[in-house]
């Protein structure tokens, strides 16, 4: 057998694929990240806020980037294309090409003067085209690799971005260059493609200025994007006054059939964020059915209804322009009404989500099998298996997916590459060195504060400038500057260089939350030389920019206050000393159903002992209780060969009818007390693995219990298999939804109640074409 390689290779440079190198890098693999872009990020870099919580979204990710890019066991290949994949799991040899940038990245600094002084302009991509870039130019401020590209296509060979250069990075004649690479599996996270409207005429799109697509209006509301995060029409550059927005643009069709999974909650999202923009805004969403199943989602659809969000089941049949005004006569009808004509205007398209050309011949490359839709085909139960030993899959190559499910598949896809190499983890890994620390004991504080704009982020409500003048006239700040993007690679290069600079000992960032900000800054510090605990944060963004929109002079005064505070406390920092300690390897998995199985099987993979905890006295969970899947799966007998892997593997220690009475310890040292038959066993362990599952409801309501002609789903199931004979006399079934979920009680949804209830009607009509089902439903989700 070939001898394995301890590396893997991430196709894809979105949050799916930047999860899955992390996770990997963290785990002592290298890791090659292929992006056929200049940069990485992918659709997540264009994004606004991500809802439900509506955090900046590039806030969120520019960490992330920044991780990447530092990690010493990571290396990017970007404006690459896989070629070719020979050999199997374990060993693979990929043939890439690196597309030439006609920029030598060895020496650009991404200084972006020879963007300045370019001639040319070409459609910005980054912005959807609704801005212009330079033929040489970085996709998006905080890029990475912070390396400049030239459109050769668009180049006029004027020599002026050549001649302007001070480090001689450009030259016209270098070529793209062919790269082979030795890697032990390969994770393919691709991403996807947004449906192109122009297709369906009947909307207008590309004829009607203010007719827009969803990423469009993402890139419109933004802070970083064109119109600087001010709301206003393409066509005048009015202020809108009635949006509406149009859902399933390209899914849920013939040719299409499918849902997007992510347009009814970023209309919502967008909804929001526009009203939050514009006041007395009226907005109108058109749908098909509201599909709002994610953790928190109900709550924020409800938010948004509560906020004045007007919700009409239809989907609009045309779109027409009003010459003289240039608004937009939509056209629809609801049931009980004749047609409609509503003057809006602006119209947003939430376009769906489709693989791209590049992902399907992607897939074409590594050999794998695609659906009639041309996603990466996988089984109910291997989700990340490709079918090709080796190579796994995460994220919307499979089927359109939410950011959440698109990181934990993510994280998911990495263990199954981690299980597959684990006899070769640490073996390619470099180890990172940080500089000598610098001796600040005895010295005098000498505080740098660097505030940040984040665009207009923070920059369009806060006065930065006058903040960054503020904090130069506070005791021991001996320099204070703002930054565009402080979060930047170039803004992190500059703090290093400042700390050199003005020999400072203490550093203060008034930006966005320490919550997701803080561990790069401190790296950062610690990379300039200095203790990472001399490192203080001010959130002028959360407790300043976002909370007081509207009142720019007092959010400035608090942000300086802010500002004022953390200079104090950075005063009063002294250096700490992170400490080790043994971490005990194995792991404790609580819950014995299908999750909790897959995890302990991945975990034993690893050569970890692992102890699975089961209450009941038979593995399985909610499984044993699943009788037929839609598809036509046996799940009896899949639960049967796992519960086999399960009780036959030799690193896992199996306890069924137990349960914990006892948990003490901390990260990589626990202690549980399991009890059984009165008998109680200690395990050790360094980390627990929660997948206590759930169980169905048992309804107060619709006379459950007190008639014997009603029962639940579950019910239903072993009825239709064991007791057909008696499905056979019935007249009609009536299904009721949503029972015990959407209420105040438990405002949310469960997720898989319309796939159950139609799973069981189709059965019924298959033991019994006579009898007639009704399914009273809110939305089918």
């Amino acid at each position: 057998m070939p001898k394995k390689i301890g590396s893997v290779l991430v196709v894809g440079g979105g949050i799916g694929g930047l999860q899955a190198a992390l996770d990997l890098a963290e785990a002592d693999f290298k890791v090659y990240v292929m992006e056929k872009q200049p940069s990485i990020g992918g659709v997540m870099a264009q994004l606004d806020k991500t809802f439900p919580t509506n955090d900046c979204a590039m806030c969120t990710m520019a960490p992330r980037l920044v991780e990447v890019a530092r990690h010493p066991n990571i290396e990017l290949l970007t404006n690459t294309d896989l070629v070719s994949l020979d050999g199997e799991a374990g060993n693979f040899r990929v043939k890439l090409n690196r597309r030439t940038r006609y920029v030598d990245d060895t020496k650009c600094t991404g200084c972006g003067i020879c963007s300045q002084h370019c001639p040319v302009e070409a459609f910005d991509e980054y912005n959807e085209g609704l801005d212009r870039r330079s033929a040489i130019f970085l996709s998006f401020p905080q890029a990475i690799p912070r390396v400049m590209t030239l459109d050769r296509n668009r180049c006029l060979g004027c020599g002026l971005c050549r001649n302007v250069c001070g480090t001689g990075a450009i030259s016209y004649e270098m070529r793209d260059a062919v790269a082979e690479l030795n890697v032990g599996a390969i994770i393919a996270a691709p991403g996807f493609e947004v449906f192109d409207p122009a297709v369906q005429p009947q909307y207008g799109y590309s004829r009607y200025p203010n007719v827009m697509t969803s990423i469009e209006f993402e890139r419109a509301l933004s802070a970083s994007g064109p119109f600087g995060g001010l709301l206003q029409r393409p066509s005048d550059g009015r202020v809108p006054r009635k949006l509406a927005f149009i859902q399933c643009i390209g899914s849920r069709e013939v040719e299409r059939n499918w849902c997007s999974s992510v347009c009814c909650m970023y209309a919502t999202k967008h909804s929001l964020i526009a009203m939050e923009h514009t006041e007395g805004l009226q907005c109108t969403i058109f749908y098909i059915d509201l599909r709002a199943f994610g953790k928190g989602f109900d709550a924020y659809y409800n938010r948004a209804k509560e906020a004045g969000v007007r919700y009409i089941r239809c989907k609009p049949s045309s779109i027409r322009e009003v010459p003289e005004s240039k608004n937009l006569k939509v056209r629809y009808q609801v049931e009980t009404e004749a047609p409609l004509d509503e003057e809006f205007d602006m119209a947003v398209l939430s376009c769906g989500l489709k693989p791209s050309a590049s992902s399907v011949d992607l897939g074409r490359k590594l050999d794998l099998n695609l659906n009639e839709f041309d996603f990466c085909a996988t089984d109910t139960f291997t989700p990340l298996e490709t079918g090709r030993g080796g190579i796994f899959v995460c994220g919307p190559f499979t089927e359109p997916k939410d950011i959440p499910e698109t990181v934990m598949q993510a994280s998911g896809a990495a263990v199954k590459a981690m299980s597959l190499l684990s006899s070769e983890r640490g073996k390619l890994v470099t180890e990172k060195e940080f500089p000598p620390e610098i001796d600040v004991s005895g010295q005098a504080p000498r505080i740098g504060v660097f505030v940040c704009h984040c665009g207009t982020n923070i920059g369009g409500v806060v006065d930065v400038p006058s903040v960054a003048e503020y904090a130069r006239t506070l005791p021991d700040v001996v320099y204070a500057e703002d930054n565009l993007y402080t979060c930047s690679t170039d803004s992190q290069e500059r703090i290093k260089k400042t700390i050199r600079e003005h020999n400072l000992n203490r550093i203060v960032v008034a930006s966005c939350t320490p919550r997701t900000h803080e561990p790069l800054f401190q790296n950062t510090v610690r990379e300039g030389g200095l203790n990472e605990y001399l490192f203080e944060m001010a959130n002028i963004r959360d407790q300043c920019s976002w909370v007081h929109m509207h009142q720019h002079e007092p959010a400035t005064e608090k942000s300086k206050d802010l500002v004022r505070m953390a200079v104090a406390k950075a005063r009063m920092l002294e250096p700490l000393e992170k400490g080790t300690m043994p971490i005990n390897r194995e792991a404790l998995v609580i819950g014995g159903g299908l999750a909790g199985m897959t995890a302990a099987l991945d975990l034993a993979g690893q050569d970890f002992i692992t102890h699975l905890i089961e209450k009941e006295n038979d593995l399985g969970g909610n499984l044993r209780d699943i009788r037929y899947l839609m598809n036509g799966d046996n799940p009896s007998a899949q639960l049967g060969g796992l519960v086999k892997k399960v009780k036959e593997n030799s690193n896992i220690r199996l306890y069924l009818g137990s349960k914990i009475t006892r948990v003490e310890g901390s990260l990589g040292k626990y202690t549980t007390v399991v009890t059984k038959d009165g008998t109680e066993a200690e395990i050790h362990h360094g980390v627990v693995v929660v997948a206590i599952g759930g169980r169905e409801y048992a309804p107060t309501e619709y006379l459950y219990g007190q008639e014997k002609g009603i029962v639940t789903q579950r019910e239903l199931e072993d009825l239709i298999v064991d007791r057909q004979s008696e499905i056979k006399k019935l007249k009609a079934v009536v299904m009721i939804q949503c029972v015990g979920s959407r209420d105040e009680e438990r405002p949310y949804c469960s997720r898989i109640c319309c796939f159950t209830a139609i799973k069981n009607a189709l059965k019924i009509k298959e033991v019994s074409p006579d009898t007639a089902v009704f399914v009273l439903y809110r939305d089918i989700r």
